[in-house]
């Protein structure tokens, strides 16, 4: 298979028992691997993508944001594919990257977005507020940054986007309590954005964001349709909205002590 001109940027933790995974789905036909690892990073991650080629350097976690653009910055490609240790490129995906980057036409989109497919607990979910889920991913080397909000990132594109079809397949929730655990994590890095924008929580924030949440996923969306997962997800993502919306409040007299409420 012809390597196509691309850089395929990861950022990674202690990622041993998932990264091989998403460095095999790859490693044929791409033309440069970066990965960036946590510098305390003790297990098998930084073995496992050295032996699939890729170029690994060890930095202090800066964030997703930061750590997305170091990575990216490192990069040589006239392509670049950003892509975490819990996801994998679909061989449907790959031979559509494939078609439009080596096809007879050369693209003249500055970047491309791509759905994300999510299994949690043993099902593919294909509704609710986790599919299509569409990301941009691949993008042209000087046309885009990684801004938004951590750990929201999302990619800043100068330029027109095109869409294609393929799923990306993400492996991020293989267990209820895998996912769970990662709420605290999200709503403090929500919680520190908050402050740093002064931005308090009021009462609708509380009483009617995890509600409307909830009635968009499972009803709106159609999570119904993916069982018990389906229903499970909504109600964590209802959940997340609360909790991190209530830590907010929490810390917002302490943090600003000459705020009132």
């Amino acid at each position: 298979m012809n390597r196509l001109p691309i850089s395929v940027c990861i950022i990674s933790g202690a990622e041993a028992s998932r990264i091989g995974r998403a460095l095999a789905s790859v490693a044929d036909w791409t033309s440069e691997i970066i990965v960036v690892l946590n510098h305390d990073v003790a297990d098998d991650t930084e073995a496992i993508a050295l032996r699939h080629g890729a170029r690994v350097f060890r930095e202090p976690w800066k964030g997703h944001i930061a750590q997305k653009n170091s990575a990216a910055a490192k990069a040589t490609g006239e392509w670049l594919l950003g892509l975490d240790a819990d996801e994998a490129v679909s061989p449907a995906l790959r031979d559509e990257i494939l078609a439009r980057l080596a096809g007879p036409v050369p693209p003249t989109e500055a970047a491309f977005d791509f759905p994300r497919l999510t299994t949690y607990c043993g099902r593919w979910i294909r509704h609710g507020d986790w599919y299509p889920d569409r990301s941009k991913r691949l993008w042209r080397r000087g046309q885009a940054e990684w801004g938004g909000v951590d750990p929201h990132d999302k990619l800043l594109v100068r330029g027109s986007v095109g869409r294609l079809r393929g799923d990306l397949l993400h492996y991020n929730a293989e267990s209820i309590n895998r996912q769970v655990a990662k709420i605290t994590a999200f709503s403090d890095d929500f919680v520190k954005a908050a402050l740093a924008r002064r931005r308090p929580t009021s009462w609708w924030d509380l009483a009617f964001r995890p509600a409307w949440r909830f009635f968009r996923c499972y009803f709106l969306r159609a999570g119904f349709l993916d069982g018990w997962q389906g229903y499970h997800i909504a109600w964590m993502t209802a959940f997340y909205t609360v909790n991190r919306y209530a830590k907010v409040r929490e810390v917002w007299p302490a943090a600003t002590p000459a705020s009132h409420d």
